[in-house]
């Protein structure tokens, strides 16, 4: 098995924050505290309006700064799938992972001193089910599996680790391909709170 990833499917993605919820439930998170993010946000003035969302959890990166920022090895690329996983039994809490990660993805549990983050719900995976925020997507704009077999599956698309809300791909080659709006690209967006 090579790398596993997320597709997103932007164009057709309604913000509407079942990934996002489903995943805070599976996880057991507390208020203020989430795993996946959707964000929306507007381009374009006037009649030109454009509005558009994302669905952004941990990218497992191929190259991942929160693994090589971590002191103690807790973060980790896990060498089957390619997955960014942790140790908690390892973790000091130091935070190096969360302020190195681009995507602001791994968080710190206050409570219980450790780091903890999106591991594509290895228990549901495990019991041959897809992760709580690729089934609760009542749109289908979200899959999991193998990159290079995600990319087939969407070959006619024009795929894209990038838009201008994220951070450059370039930096930590992000295991997340997506298919865009055109207005992703428009540097001129503000956030949209729904």
């Amino acid at each position: 098995m090579g790398q596993m990833g997320f597709y997103f499917d932007a164009d057709n993605c309604i913000g509407c924050h079942c990934c996002q919820v489903a995943c805070k439930d599976v996880n057991r998170l507390e208020v203020g505290t989430d795993f996946r993010h959707v964000k929306s946000y507007t381009t374009g003035s006037g009649w030109d309006v454009h509005m558009y969302h994302t669905s952004i959890g941990c990218n497992h990166c191929a190259d991942p700064a929160c693994v090589k920022n971590c002191p103690t090895g807790a973060m980790y690329k896990d060498a089957d799938t390619g997955l960014v996983l942790h140790h908690d039994d390892q973790c000091i809490g130091c935070r190096s992972c969360v302020m190195a990660c681009p995507y602001g993805e791994p968080v710190l549990i206050e409570e219980l001193g450790v780091v903890h983050k999106c591991d594509a719900c290895a228990g549901l995976r495990a019991q041959g089910e897809q992760p709580s925020c690729v089934a609760s997507c009542p749109q289908r704009v979200l899959e999991f599996g193998d990159l290079d077999e995600l990319r087939k599956a969407h070959a006619d698309a024009n795929l894209t680790s990038d838009c201008y809300v994220l951070p450059d791909s370039s930096q930590t080659n992000p295991s997340l391909v997506m298919e865009i709006k055109d207005c992703m690209l428009d540097e001129d967006c503000d956030p949209f709170v729904l």
